[in-house]
């Protein structure tokens, strides 16, 4: 059975999504894993998270700039 294209506003996208994000943080240790990333981020490995972060900035087309108009 083919599957109907929901363009924008997808209800099923959504709802898998927020199904998947209730379970993660039902079932995984949620204030852990950012203490965990916080640690990589402050420890030895910062400076290559950030190149990474810089790296893929780089590749994207900005911030929306109607994100942060107040």
């Amino acid at each position: 059975m083919a599957q109907r294209n929901e363009g924008e506003g997808n209800r099923t996208a959504d709802r898998q999504y927020v199904e998947g994000v209730k379970d993660h943080v039902k079932n995984h240790d949620v204030q852990g894993d950012a203490q965990r990333a916080k640690d990589a981020v402050d420890g030895p490995e910062g400076a290559e998270l950030r190149r990474a972060e810089e790296a893929g900035k780089n590749h994207s087309k900005g911030e929306d700039p109607l994100l942060n108009k107040r």
